[in-house]
């Protein structure tokens, strides 16, 4: 899930670190759409050597995606993943794909806690949401209001996608076809290694990949200048990254774009919310009509952060003079990643007095500044914490937590004021009258072409009246109107609350900038009194342990599958006295919860339906010796918050001795596929048929090698573990059954799969956090600090765009623009900043003109767009037209395609690439660096 608000503050803190990713778009010739050749060189102008997908940021916007249409079945949801992945891929284009699942797979304990209480809280908002639209709608419908018909569709629990569910195994086996498919048909592919962490693999995707990292780096032959690029919408990811020291590390995500416009869930139309619905008639979309049932969708975007840009900024911020011990960058990035930790994670509360929007990430790093030179060192080595410097630091921002309470009551305080003042200046400055219909007014360049006006007296008439109208009752202030719209002197019109300048505030009954804030505060919250030391020791004990096993678990892997943090709440700043002797060791040999038994450790009962009869009944039963784990309501604490997203949910803790013991009885009633689905596995790598590695893989199949086999180094590019023999491997000249119907089978595969297992080391072994032996530093992004001292010949500094140092700025001037916007049609520009700018692919036409003679290379700089006659091979099986049997659900619409006997061969490259840059003497189709 990661940290609220983290990355929002990190981009606008450090805003180099951001690049826009350059997507090369499928073209289409006479309605036959042409693949594209992710064989070629990056269009971002950058090498990958390794990709990884963190799926749990791909399933769920692909499942129930909040700026388009969902999905009709499960079906259309498989094949939504597949073409998101291929765009991925066609941005990264990488020579090893990881793809580690992060809700399909069992987690530890402490991320159990939030996982249940995510999916509480989403049972529950789904039936309010769904009982508030029902009742909405029946008041609009009797004050005679039009509302669509309602569609009758069974509603997508999100919750499936929860280790042990038949959605997970069912994505699991989809994503084994479509590697075997893109292994067979897509020339990017052609020799790569992808290694596949379904929902049988226990841990967290982003922690299996790092887990992953970490043994490898541990390996004596390992690349330390590889370039690793992880797919993943979570901004822990950004800490995680930080954590491996590898100087090229680099994440890709979404671009988040607020305030998106959704349509009325009742009646379709765009503008206002289900709570605002009025039930008013659909106006005419389009002179004919014609975009009456279209929703304003616009592709998703994605963007680069660039760690090694990040670590260029930390490094500037964390550099220390006249320290009585030698600075080590490496060692305060560990300390700046801790740190992180105190304002939230996955895991832990914050703590009352670090919020990220106040700053306290920043006010975290002043005091270390100040307070580093009398800890004797830095407050972590490797994933282990020393708690007697990290007391130094809590005592400090204990010393300033009232002063803190104090700012934030008075900010929001000053907020609120100016709100009251910035709605009362607009309800004074709103026109007493906006005519509707077709005299509405329109912004700017939002009509392609002018409309007809039509029966203008009859609008005119309707304007007058309602003018006329309003004059009257605006007259006399303390009238009123009667039922028949008369005016009556009876009194003024009662105010009402929604019409009030003020906003119902939640009761705070801590008061935290009042005296005796911390009384009250344990109280309310844990019901003891302030003065129990013996308790407050407790919840303190409890945090710390917290905070040193989330920094091992980033750092070194689980130090304990069973461990969590047993409050709601996290204790203050000024309570950390006397950690320095508190235990920090955790019990060894833990093991993770089964697929099945995780579902029941963070299911509701309204998602029981995903679990077997007699387990589901433990849920429901008033008899059953759990049913005090899945209460039918709790509260939600908003603990000084405005929203219930932000609030805490008051769900009670499992008990895992009680919840085995309960299960031991239903344990039998289990069918073998139900069996299946509750065991653990393993990784699974799969390589195509030009791969130096299949031929040893499909030898161990001849040989029906059951012993464990280490790959050979020299193979697969560096890449070392343990293959051991599939049951249900994927095997060459073998049919591959496609698991959806649309798609076909694989008649004539040529890739292979087999079980991968990474390097095993001892349970005590140390993976030392540091840059290793030969890595080279990225060449720097930022401006240098004595750039005006040292640069002699006065030349301005240049920033860097994109990944290439060497790339000439190229732009147009805003006459340009503005001759762009009058003269392409609306309908062609392109989401972004300037949307009316002519297509990317159009650069040289007569309308794009560069503002200096010496940039006149717009054609060679911007020809993100690559011509596709290099390679046309065959079309990915998923995007063919299936040959089926009757009844096979007919093929999406985006992915008709024609069907070409025609192979077409790959071209060579030779001289210059379409980027301008010399092309590596190999040749890419043949090279597979997989490190």
């Amino acid at each position: 899930m990661g940290v609220p608000a983290f990355f929002r503050w990190l981009s606008r803190k450090y805003p180099s670190i951001i690049v826009n990713c350059v997507e090369e778009k499928a073209k289409e010739c006479n309605g036959v759409k042409v693949p594209i050749d992710t064989s070629k060189p990056n269009p971002n102008e950058v090498e990958f050597d390794n990709l990884y997908l963190d799926m749990n940021g791909i399933i769920h916007p692909c499942t129930h995606p909040e700026d388009k249409p969902a999905p009709k079945n499960e079906d259309e949801m498989m094949v939504a993943i597949f073409e998101y992945i291929d765009r991925i891929f066609n941005i990264d284009r990488r020579d090893c794909l990881d793809a580690k699942s992060d809700p399909s797979s069992p987690a530890p304990r402490a991320k159990m806690n939030q996982q249940r209480s995510r999916r509480f809280r989403a049972s529950k908002e789904g039936m309010e949401a769904a009982e508030e639209k029902q009742k909405i709608r029946q008041e609009i419908l009797a004050k005679g209001g039009f509302l669509p018909p309602e569609e009758v569709k069974e509603r997508f629990d999100s919750n499936c996608i929860t280790p042990g569910t038949e959605f997970m195994d069912n994505l699991a086996k989809c994503l084994r076809y479509y590697i075997a498919d893109r292994l067979n048909s897509d020339p990017g592919w052609k020799n790569l290694t992808v290694i596949l962490s379904d929902a049988s693999a226990p841990g967290e995707g982003e922690h299996k990949i790092m887990d992953y990292i970490r043994r490898q780096r541990a390996q004596p032959n390992h690349d330390p200048n590889t370039h690793h690029c992880l797919c993943g919408a979570d901004a822990d990811l950004i800490m995680l990254g930080l954590a491996t020291h590898e100087p090229n590390f680099t994440i890709i995500r979404e671009e988040f774009k607020p305030n998106k416009p959704k349509p009325c869930a009742l009646c379709n139309q765009m503008g206002h919310e289900v709570k605002d619905c009025q039930g008013l008639p659909r106006e005419k979309q389009g002179k004919h009509d014609q975009f009456a049932d279209t929703l304003p969708v616009s592709e998703q975007e994605f963007i680069f952060i660039r760690l090694c840009v990040l670590r260029e900024y930390l490094e500037r911020e964390l550099t220390m003079a006249s320290l009585p011990f030698t600075f080590d960058f490496e060692r305060s990035v560990d300390d700046w990643v801790f740190m992180c930790f105190f304002v939230g994670n996955d895991f832990l509360p914050h703590l009352p007095s670090l919020e990220i929007r106040e700053g306290a990430i920043d006010r975290l790093v002043n005091i270390y500044k100040n307070v580093v030179h009398k800890t004797g060192g830095y407050l972590t080595e490797s994933g282990f914490v020393n708690l007697q410097r990290v007391q130094m630091i809590m005592l400090a921002v204990g010393e300033v937590e009232d002063s803190i309470f104090k700012k934030r009551k008075d900010d929001d305080d000053n907020f609120k004021r100016r709100q009251k003042e910035k709605r009362k200046r607009l309800k004074r400055d709103q026109p007493s009258f906006i005519p509707g219909g077709q005299f509405s007014p329109q912004a700017l360049g939002n009509r392609s072409s002018p409309q007809a006006i039509c029966n203008p007296r009859q609008a005119a008439f309707e304007m007058r009246m309602h003018d006329r109208q309003n004059s009257t009752t605006s007259a006399s202030p303390n009238t009123s109107l009667t039922p028949d719209s008369s005016p009556s002197l009876g009194g003024g019109i009662k105010r009402k609350p929604e019409d009030s300048d003020s906003e119902p505030e939640p009761e705070d009954n801590i008061r935290l900038w009042e005296t005796g804030w911390k009384q009250r505060y344990y109280k309310n919250k844990f019901d003891v009194d302030a003065s129990d030391e013996k308790f407050r020791r407790k919840v303190v004990q409890s945090y710390v342990e917290g905070l040193c096993w989330v920094l091992r678990y980033y750092y070194q892997g689980c130090a304990s599958w069973n461990w969590y943090y047993p409050f709601h709440y996290a204790p203050f700043a000024s309570d950390f006295e006397g950690i320095a002797d508190m235990p920090s060791d955790f019990e060894k040999g833990s093991k993770p919860f089964k697929p099945l038994e995780q579902l029941m450790g963070v299911f509701p009962a309204a998602s029981g339906n995903f679990l077997p009869p007699t387990w589901r009944k433990l849920m429901t039963d008033p008899e059953s010796s759990i049913i005090d784990f899945y209460p039918e309501d709790f509260a939600i604490d908003l603990n000084g918050k405005k929203y219930a997203w932000q609030g805490v949910a008051l769900l009670p803790f499992v008990d895992e001795r009680r919840l085995r013991a309960a299960l031991e009885e239903v344990y039998p009633d289990l069918t073998p596929e139900e069996t299946r689905r509750n065991s653990l596995g393993g990784d699974v790598l799969f390589v195509g048929k030009h791969h130096p590695l299949c031929d040893f893989i499909v030898e161990q199949y001849k040989t029906k090698n059951t012993e464990a086999v280490d790959i050979p180094p020299e193979l697969c590019h560096g890449i070392q573990g343990k293959l051991t023999l599939n049951d249900n491997a994927v095997l060459p000249d073998q049919v591959v059954q496609s698991p959806v119907p649309m798609l076909r089978d694989l008649t004539q595969n040529s890739a292979v799969s087999i079980s991968f297992k990474d390097p095993q080391f001892a349970e005590d072994f140390v993976f030392k956090a540091t840059v290793l032996p030969g890595a080279k530093k990225p060449a720097p992004v930022l401006k240098p600090g004595d750039w005006e001292k040292t640069n002699n010949d006065g030349r301005p500094w240049r920033p860097q765009l994109g990944f290439n140092r060497d790339r000439k700025p190229v732009h147009l001037d805003q006459s340009a623009f503005r001759t762009l916007g009058h003269t392409m049609p609306r309908d062609r520009g392109m989401p972004g900043m300037y949307p009316n700018a002519v297509p990317l692919g159009a650069y040289g036409s007569p309308y794009a003109r560069p503002l200096m003679g010496s940039q006149q290379q717009i054609p060679k700089l911007m020809s993100n767009l690559r011509p596709q006659e290099s390679w046309r091979g065959p079309t990915p099986l998923f995007q063919q037209t299936p040959q089926r049997t009757a009844g096979a659900a007919p093929l999406l619409a985006w992915n008709r395609v024609m069907q070409s006997p025609n192979q077409f061969q790959p071209a060579q490259y030779q001289g210059l690439g379409p980027m301008g840059y010399p092309q590596r003497p190999e040749d890419r189709m043949d090279r597979g660096r997989q490190v």
